[in-house]
């Protein structure tokens, strides 16, 4: 039962959101992602962590949950703010990585070509920011495309983005839904110059993904990713009123699945059966990381070698560290050195905090130091 006081226009913000990241099928429309009959990854319980500190570090990040692999041995797992193993989590922005994991079996089997324009496959957007993006360049987020990604501005399209697609009250001149906004936004300058980062872009690689399917997104990532990760519940995906997903930051999952997604990119894309989930060169390709490009300061500041690739954060460190991170602290954090997959679910009040983002990448890097 949704508690007094949260409601479609402040659940995604503290203190709402200590209820609301656990409960986002209460709040907005959804569809189940099942994770089907395939073999679960078995996750075997090893020697545990003694981290210092380790609970201040939770309690001023807002943890909801926190789970570390070290191969497949868990060896540091903590539930907090009520939050269960069966309790399914938002996911915020770690969303992108599952999408770009699913687009990266679609080029691996030829049905998207990373060279190709997007309008050759939505036309609708041929008069859009996107009509002659590469696919790409929407993947490395170097679209040139008019969009203010500031959470907090109701003027923002990041805002419209999220009145078309059911996560704020709408308005009587917004688009009639995601599929329908996509196609008003503007180019902004030359593509492939600047990495721009841009919510929208995901949700153009799952229209993509719709029409060379001619399926819906909820179930491509069923039968294509969840359902072949080892998952061991199913997951949901918020959806418009149409039933187009929010797939760049609506996807909600347990804890233990999102570090077994984790563990899977880790292993190369193989999964549970030893068949590959992911292509090992999209794998490969992600963790070689982006070109170097006009950037925004704030990665500079965290990463200062670091890119974005394939809807993943490429750090650029000595350990080739590379992760999917959701705003207000959700993380999927890899480290090939230390065979390390480290999943954290948070309910942060503020949206977007460089600070924040440094502190956790800094303690995932002196985890994976110290331990291994």
């Amino acid at each position: 039962m949704r508690p007094d006081g949260v409601t479609l226009d402040n659940w995604q913000v503290g203190p709402a959101n200590r209820w609301a990241f656990q409960h986002v099928d209460e709040v907005v429309r959804t569809v189940g992602v099942p994770h089907g009959d395939a073999p679960v990854l078995d996750l075997a319980t090893g020697d545990p962590w003694r981290v210092p500190d380790l609970d201040d570090f939770l309690d001023r990040t807002c943890t909801d949950g926190l789970l570390v692999l070290h191969g497949r041995d868990v060896v540091l797992e903590r539930y907090l703010n009520g939050l269960t193993p069966s309790t399914r989590h938002l996911l915020m922005s770690v969303s992108k990585s599952l999408c770009g994991a699913v687009v990266g079996r679609y080029v691996g089997s030829g049905d998207v070509e990373v060279d190709a324009h997007v309008a050759q496959y939505v036309p609708e957007l041929a008069d859009s920011a996107y009509g002659d993006a590469t696919v790409q360049q929407v993947l490395d987020m170097t679209v040139a495309v008019q969009y203010d990604e500031t959470y907090d501005d109701p003027a923002s399209e990041v805002q419209t983005h999220d009145r078309v697609g059911g996560w704020r009250s709408p308005r009587p001149e917004d688009p009639a839904g995601d599929c329908e906004f996509l196609t008003t936004l503007r180019r902004s300058g030359e593509h492939g110059r600047t990495f721009a980062y841009c919510s929208a872009n995901t949700d153009v690689l799952a229209w993509i993904l719709e029409r060379v399917t001619g399926r819906r997104y909820t179930d491509i990532l069923s039968t294509d990713l969840w359902g072949r990760i080892g998952a061991e519940s199913d997951a949901y995906v918020t959806v418009d009123r149409s039933g187009f997903p929010m797939a760049n930051a609506g996807a909600c999952v347990t804890l233990r699945d999102l570090a077994r997604f984790g563990r899977v990119v880790l292993d190369g894309g193989v999964g549970p059966t030893g068949d590959p989930v992911i292509p090992p060169e999209w794998v490969a390709d992600i963790r070689r990381g982006g070109a170097r490009t006009d950037s925004e300061a704030d990665l500079r500041a965290v990463h200062p070698n670091g890119s974005y690739r394939n809807q993943f954060w490429v750090s650029g460190d000595e350990r080739g560290s590379f992760y999917g991170v959701g705003i207000h602290g959700q993380y999927v954090w890899m480290d090939p050195t230390a065979d390390v997959v480290v999943a954290k679910l948070s309910s942060l009040p503020a949206a977007d905090d460089p600070t924040s983002w440094a502190e956790h990448v800094a303690f995932f890097t002196a985890l994976c130091r110290e331990y291994v």
